[in-house]
């Protein structure tokens, strides 16, 4: 399967992609301390989240994710929002991405990103991938939102900061019978470079999801810079798929107090990407508490690259 990714990276060998949304729309003055996050703005502040897109895009970002990381059916529900409204809101999300795209000539790319269950849990278990279901129950729970996402047009699925085998297990095979012409990357949320955060071999997980054809990048998100380059060789070892990552800014985050930690000892992206493009990274973006200036950073790394 030709997949938007592969046509991209043909064209271009290196691609940038965004950084983290929350972090910018927390700036613009959206308050996210609620189980929404960052999809709180999709109820009544949308133009917050297409400035945030344009940001990135005018940074040197190629692929936007969309801001559906934390939202999904159960948790619009709980919010008193029926389901036609909830629908309504994943629509919106592609739509701002959209938005965002209209402004610039390049060929941008959108994807519809599908965080973990454990996000919808809101007590950190997307750091430690600590939770069981079915996998009925977890593609019940993922069905919607993607079924919505697709109907939007996104060009492709972001399975992103998946701790879990099960579920990671479960999104794939829901990808192959319910949309089997749309493709998705899979970045996994590790607890070191060597295992996701549920345990699992990430060498183990990445060769279980480079069987598949409609997985076309396989990769990390949402991790210490230090991991990368570590973890980059274990999937370059287990795939010959394109290897993504998005790691965060440097800063410590605090799962108990749930506030960050600046570290000013941290590398910078200009040090670092040089070194995860020679470990096979393909697509490289940030995650938490990146901005628009960090994209920049390493999409003027990635073209000096491209040029090479």
């Amino acid at each position: 399967m030709k997949s938007p990714l592969d046509t991209a990276l043909s064209q271009q060998k290196l691609l940038v992609l965004d950084g983290a949304m929350a972090t910018e729309l927390e700036k613009a003055g959206v308050d996210t301390a609620n189980e929404l996050w960052s999809a709180t703005a999709l109820l009544a502040e949308p133009e917050k989240i297409t400035a945030v897109h344009q940001a990135y895009f005018a940074a040197g970002a190629q692929i936007a994710t969309t801001n559906t990381y934390q939202a999904n059916l159960p948790a619009f529900i709980k919010q008193g929002i029926s389901s036609a409204d909830a629908q309504q809101l994943f629509k919106q999300a592609v739509q701002c991405a959209q938005l965002a795209a209209a402004n610039f000539e390049n060929d941008l790319l959108i994807a519809g990103s599908i965080g973990p269950y454990g996000a919808y849990l809101a007590d950190g278990s997307e750091y430690t991938g600590a939770y069981q279901q079915t996998q009925t129950a977890y593609q019940s729970f993922h069905y919607p939102r993607m079924a919505a996402l697709a109907a939007a047009g996104v060009d492709l699925f972001a399975f992103e900061t998946q701790p879990n085998f099960a579920e990671i297990k479960a999104l794939i095979d829901l990808l192959a019978v319910k949309f089997p012409q749309m493709t998705a990357w899979v970045s996994f949320s590790i607890k070191d470079e060597k295992h996701l955060c549920d345990g699992t071999s990430l060498v183990k997980a990445a060769q279980y999801a480079a069987q598949f054809s409609q997985i076309t990048a396989i990769g990390i998100n949402c991790t210490a810079l230090e991991n990368v380059e570590p973890a980059l060789l274990r999937l370059q070892a287990a795939t010959n798929k394109p290897l993504i990552v998005y790691p965060n800014n440097g800063d410590r985050y605090d799962p108990q107090t749930k506030k960050w930690q600046s570290n000013p000892q941290a590398a910078s992206f200009s040090e670092l990407v040089p070194k995860w493009i020679a470990a096979g990274a393909k697509i490289i973006g940030g995650c938490c508490r990146t901005k628009p200036d960090d994209i920049h950073e390493i999409a003027t790394v990635i073209d000096a690259s491209r040029k090479k």
